[in-house]
């Protein structure tokens, strides 16, 4: 009878398999870093400040469970709870008691949060298309997507829908960056008097 050799424990470095995830992290990163640089120079917001106030913006009544915005934005809870300090401490976010379940937290977009947001945004579609969609291919967007959202699911939880507090049949504002109707003012959250 032979023996069978268990797989290497280390991978060679020309093993085909990580090719695509080394290239994979280091883009990554380098885009992260980018964009995060400029959002910093550009409106004194780190990137995942910018995408936690776009993950709540985009939420119904632009409100949002801090759990819920923990696994949006890639961090721990205690980790998007100390992100929420600083966008409460800069008056772009408010913090409230959820209004359907008294144990939860939710974190609520100010005017000014809205404001900020929108602005950003400018600087932060330029650092994609520039950095991201330039390099990408238009008929290969689609399959990118695909590709990137089955290896999320796969990983661990999907790509939720928002979990959010607020009364169901609230009105949202479908447009983040100005309304077709011109009307610029934001909802204003509802809080829990």
């Amino acid at each position: 009878m032979s023996r069978i050799d268990p797989a290497p424990t280390t991978p060679a470095s020309n093993d085909p398999r990580l090719g695509a995830w080394r290239a994979f992290l280091l883009a990554h990163a380098r885009l992260s870093r980018r964009l995060d640089e400029e959002l910093r120079a550009e409106h004194g917001l780190t990137l995942p400040e910018y995408d936690a106030l776009l993950q709540i913006a985009q939420a119904p009544d632009r409100r949002l469970r801090m759990s819920q915005l923990a696994d949006l934005v890639v961090l721990s809870r205690s980790g998007v709870t100390r992100l929420i300090d600083r966008l409460v401490a800069d008056g772009l976010v408010e913090r409230s008691q959820c209004l359907s379940d008294a144990r939860g937290a939710e974190a609520a977009l100010t005017p000014a949060g809205l404001d900020r947001m929108r602005r950003a945004a400018t600087t932060h579609l330029r650092g994609i298309e520039a950095y991201f969609l330039s390099v990408v291919p238009e008929r290969d967007l689609a399959d990118l997507e695909r590709t990137l959202r089955f290896i999320a699911d796969r990983a661990g939880p999907g790509w939720p829908m928002p979990d959010h507090c607020a009364v169901d049949d609230a009105p949202t504002d479908a447009s983040l960056l100005g309304s077709a109707s011109g009307d610029e003012r934001p909802r204003m959250p509802i809080t829990a008097s």
